[in-house]
């Protein structure tokens, strides 16, 4: 299937590994020159290395979310490489794990700046211009947590439904622009940051278990998700919040 997307911009935020790695080569894949930050230059890199194995244009900012001066910097290097974005992803690494009376408010600090403000930026970069040209699309990337409260993910909890809560409102107000805004909420899937939650092999197995369908996903399987969600194919989506968990959540709606 074409996704109609060939030829357009794509920036992905956190596209050095993982799930952002993974939307990345998808929109490759299908045709997107395509803009990656991160903040490690060596997985950045790599991570430019596997993505012109596509064929298309590929460029690499070096940036931190969290920094409140990033997402204007880099929308306008994306710019002046690739050409106006077409399509954001917004992907951030998850916030550390534990209880509420377990974080501190500077931990609070760093998880809003990141998951929250961060990408609030990131479409405030790229809003105008999409608006203008009238088609866009943006992608956020959260969590199931932002579905289903999850024990001992306090900070995850509530910054990535707060992202959930911007994508929804946001929708409604420029779709009649052409601009369509979702977001994806991955379950488990096999990342370094599954591995540092799980702790070891066993646990990551047993994890595996507990899911419908018997193991734990991929992260080409969540990439393809957002491929689609970024593509003409996906014209009258909007405003959703969708689990890529293999049926794990119990939640209704």
């Amino acid at each position: 299937m074409d996704l109609g997307i060939s030829g357009k911009v794509a920036l992905v935020t956190g596209g050095s590994a993982g799930i952002g790695l993974a939307a990345a080569k998808s929109l490759a894949r299908e045709g997107c020159d395509v803009c990656v930050t991160a903040r490690n230059p060596e997985r950045l890199a790599d991570a430019v290395v596997e993505l012109q194995e596509f064929g298309k244009v590929v460029h690499a900012v070096l940036a931190d979310v969290e920094d409140p001066t990033a997402a204007r910097r880099v929308v306008e290097e994306t710019r002046d490489v690739l050409g106006p974005v077409d399509i954001l992803v917004a992907n951030a690494g998850g916030p550390p794990r534990g209880r509420f009376d377990e974080a501190t408010l500077a931990d609070w600090d760093v998880a809003v700046q990141r998951n929250l403000l961060g990408t609030v930026r990131l479409i405030h970069a790229v809003l105008p211009e999409m608006r203008s040209r009238g088609w866009g699309r943006i992608v956020t990337i959260t969590s199931r947590s932002a579905r289903e409260a999850l024990d001992g993910l306090a900070l995850s909890n509530a910054t990535r439904s707060a992202v959930a809560g911007v994508v929804r409102t946001l929708a409604r107000e420029v779709a009649g622009d052409g601009v369509l805004v979702n977001n994806v909420m991955p379950g488990p899937i096999d990342t370094e940051r599954l591995r540092e939650l799980a702790e070891d092999e066993d646990v990551l197995a047993e994890r595996g278990k507990g899911v419908p369908v018997g193991r734990i996903g991929r992260a080409e399987e969540v990439g393809d998700v957002v491929a689609f969600l970024a593509s003409e194919r996906a014209s009258y989506v909007n405003g959703i919040s969708m689990l890529v968990d293999g049926g794990e959540s119990r939640v209704i709606a």
